[in-house]
């Protein structure tokens, strides 16, 4: 008795489970039917899609199912909303939201409310959509038991449920409210899985929250990223992904519009036609497709009734032999859990691999992203170096004229000097801004050319006398005797080193001393070991910061507490140029003991320079020529003024043209010793003039003139047909000096091959 109480116990138990079973396999078959109603739905085969969703419904009834209720109720509304019949639409979901709060599915929930407020945008304009978007928040946020299985669906609702409430906001101007839900949209998208229509979507949000912000820079970006999404892709043909592109190409162009770039936005603004006539074509079809299948409904309604008592019958039998096969049902069961098992196995590995595909590419457009604002810095500081360079150019130069002028006042001398001063501390400045940016990309090359290096320090000390007035100080220069007249080395990045560390002690030294020194440590004939040495008595440095002042922004007022001015980069530009001439800066100093910087550079002595110099009663040098004539292409006025004086003040002569054109025109009309070549002109530039000239003029000296940083132009320069570039504002020794060797070699080249054809 006790053995037959316990089978009959088992058998219960396994009867159950097997109810148990089929309810849920039932359940299963539903969620297929209305996916497969979906994609029926999506492939415009609305009839099927119908056919379906009811064969769904009547599955749901027969087991009273609600979250089957809800789901197929879903599928219906999104049927009548695309049929535009929102009505049908809105009680679609009303029934869903009954059926889904029966069961405490706050996934459906959410949906509910948003699919109703999306009927509500469209069927009824004037009523209040937020705080439905606003509950399908709440609830979307909330947790339930479906959600160890829903989580990436729960990401995608909320994103789509805050991306609505971000657009809404925008539609009534409330950009605060818009920001904060288009950032936890944001937030959501990124923990999704990944969606190229959302990705696309959502930088189309970001766009026109950043146009109504008049961001238009950043709205362009952010439309150019949704475009990066949304065209070219294999399911372009949807018609929500049409849309979306249609819209992004009228956002684009407008935003494009507001900043001026009419062409961008005329070019942008034909996609948009083009992609609007898609649209329309697109629609049409849809349109033909939601009129027969309207021609169809009555007659199918008809014949579902039929199809459903079949179905009913059919589910009884289907009950019965059930039942029947019990025990090999719990085999099947069984076998089924095993795959299944290795099934949830394959899906996590593809969920995985599908994350790690998305990750790696947010990384990669973070890459491009870096590298883009990378080259957009570096472009911008080029263009504005250059731009403050050619106005300084006019102040520097105007300032040095008039201060060599003998009828001017103390007190006119003295505003002349703090001018030119002001101007000196401008062009270092801007200098050491552009010089961090190419030691950052490693843009920087030495270049070798034949200098002075007396002169070099002594140019660079003048530079100064202001300064060094202003402080009280007094300078004095070291030059050993052994140092050679001329080394090969650039002298643009020495001039820089000694600029800053010569500076860096003058800013630090008041009512003291300076001494700038030039060592010479070996007796090679052929090269040079010189050691420049730079020592004020100065406040000192502690040797806890000894390290830290070669940083970049750099600065000791808070050991000193005074505060300096100055970026901070001085030192470190210094350390990193010297690092190029393969030495290393040496500094000691103590607090309140003054200091001295240091460093050792071999340079290859130069034997066969030739020197077209004299000296004149005040100790400088100047070119010796005989009156050469010499064409200037430049136009702007001041800079004409400046280059013809200091020309006429090296005993030159010359003419002066405004672009290149004219001095193509000039040059095939009268012989000249030299031009003097801007680059950047109207009418004509000044390489595409050199190009010109170079086809009936091969041997002419070209000296380019620009404002530009010397490293963008020199590399090719010579390709182009200069003989030598020079940088505005210029030093007037070294101006002189390039113009000097371009046309001895010039007449050095005549006189050789005139004596060659009298040989032949």
């Amino acid at each position: 008795m006790k053995n037959r109480l316990l089978i009959y116990v088992f058998i219960l138990t396994m009867f159950s489970s097997f109810s148990a079973t089929d309810e849920r396999g039932i359940i299963k078959q539903i969620d297929s039917i209305n996916s497969l109603a979906l994609d029926h739905f999506n492939n415009n085969e609305f009839m099927l899609s119908i056919s379906a969703f009811n064969e769904a419904i009547e599955l749901s009834d027969s087991i009273d199912d609600s979250y089957g209720i809800a789901v197929a109720n879903f599928t219906l509304g999104r049927i009548y909303g695309y049929m535009k019949e929102y009505d049908d639409a809105e009680r679609c979901y009303l029934k869903m939201l009954d059926a889904a709060k029966e069961i405490n599915d706050n996934y459906l929930i959410a949906n509910a409310y948003m699919n109703l407020g999306e009927v509500y945008n469209n069927n009824k304009p004037d009523s209040d959509i937020i705080p439905l978007f606003q509950m399908a928040n709440e609830y979307a946020q909330k947790r339930d038991v479906r959600d160890l299985n829903n989580n990436d669906k729960k990401q995608n609702v909320l994103f789509k449920i805050q991306i609505n409430l971000s657009e809404t906001f925008l539609d009534r101007g409330k950009l605060s409210e818009a920001l904060i839900y288009l950032l936890r949209a944001e937030e959501n998208l990124d923990n999704a899985t990944f969606s190229v229509y959302n990705e696309g979507y959502f930088s189309y949000i970001y766009g026109l929250y950043l146009v109504q912000k008049e961001s238009y820079f950043k709205a362009n970006d952010k439309f150019e990223e949704a475009l990066a999404y949304m065209e070219d892709r294999d399911d372009s043909e949807e018609l929500r992904n049409k849309e979306l592109l249609s819209s992004i190409y009228k956002a684009y162009s407008e935003s494009q519009a507001a900043l001026g770039n009419n062409q961008q936005a005329y070019d942008i603004l034909l996609k948009y036609n083009k992609s609007l006539e898609t649209l329309m074509d697109a629609e049409n079809i849809k349109q033909e497709n939601i009129a027969k299948s309207r021609l169809l409904i009555a007659e199918y309604k008809r014949d579902a009734q039929l199809a459903n008592k079949e179905v009913l019958l059919q589910e009884q039998v289907k009950k019965k032999l059930q039942k029947i096969n019990l025990i090999t049902t719990l085999a099947i069961i069984f076998l089924v859990i095993s795959l299944l098992t290795l099934y949830r196995n394959y899906l996590s590995k593809r969920k995985l691999s599908s994350i790690l595909k998305a990750r790696n590419a947010q990384l990669e457009r973070a890459r491009d992203t870096a590298e883009n604002s990378l080259m957009l810095k570096s472009n911008f500081i080029s263009n504005v170096t250059h731009e403050l360079r050619t106005p300084l150019y006019g102040v520097v130069g105007l300032t040095s004229l008039l201060l060599k002028s003998n009828d001017l006042s103390e007190r006119d001398n003295k505003f002349l000097k703090s001018l030119k001063f002001s101007g000196d501390y401008l062009l270092n400045l801007i200098n050491d801004i552009l010089q961090v940016g190419k030691i950052e990309s490693e843009e920087v090359q030495l270049q070798e050319n034949s200098v002075n290096v007396r002169s070099l320090v002594e140019n660079i000390v003048d530079s100064f006398e202001y300064r060094i007035q202003e402080n009280n100080n007094e300078l004095k220069i070291k030059i050993d005797a052994g140092v050679p007249d001329y080394v090969k080395c650039d002298n643009v990045r020495l001039s820089q080193i000694l600029i800053n560390l010569v500076g860096n002690s003058i800013k630090f030294t008041e009512n003291g001393k300076i001494i700038v020194g030039v060592h010479r440590t070996d007796t090679n004939e052929s090269e040079a070991t010189l050691r420049f040495v730079i020592k004020d008595n100065g406040p000192g440095i502690p040797k806890s910061h000894h390290q830290k002042i070669f940083e970049n922004f750099s600065q000791l007022n808070e050991v000193h507490n005074i505060d300096y001015q100055g970026t901070g980069l001085g030192l470190s530009i210094a350390k990193n140029l010297v690092e190029l001439f393969g030495s290393q800066i040496e500094l000691e100093s103590e607090e309140g003991q003054g200091a001295e910087f240091s460093f050792t550079v071999k340079f290859a002595i130069d034997q066969d320079v030739k020197v077209f110099t004299e000296t004149t009663n005040t100790g400088k040098t100047v070119p010796i020529n005989e009156r050469y004539l010499i064409l200037v292409a430049e136009d702007n006025k001041i800079n004409q003024i400046v280059t013809q004086n200091v020309l006429e003040k090296g005993n030159f002569e010359c003419e002066v043209v405004e672009n290149g054109l004219e001095a193509l025109k000039a040059v095939q009309s009268r012989p000249y010793d030299l031009v003097l070549m801007d680059l950047n002109m109207p009418v004509m530039n000044g390489i595409d003039a050199t190009k010109e000239i170079r086809k009936f003029n091969p041997s002419i000296p070209i000296l380019a003139l620009t404002a530009a940083d010397i490293e963008e132009v020199k590399n090719d320069f010579s390709t182009i047909g200069f003989c030598d570039v020079i940088t505005k504002p210029f030093d007037n020794f070294e101006f002189y000096q390039k113009i000097t060797s371009c046309i001895q070699q010039y007449k050095l080249k005549i006189s050789y091959n005139a004596k060659l054809v009298k040989v032949s």
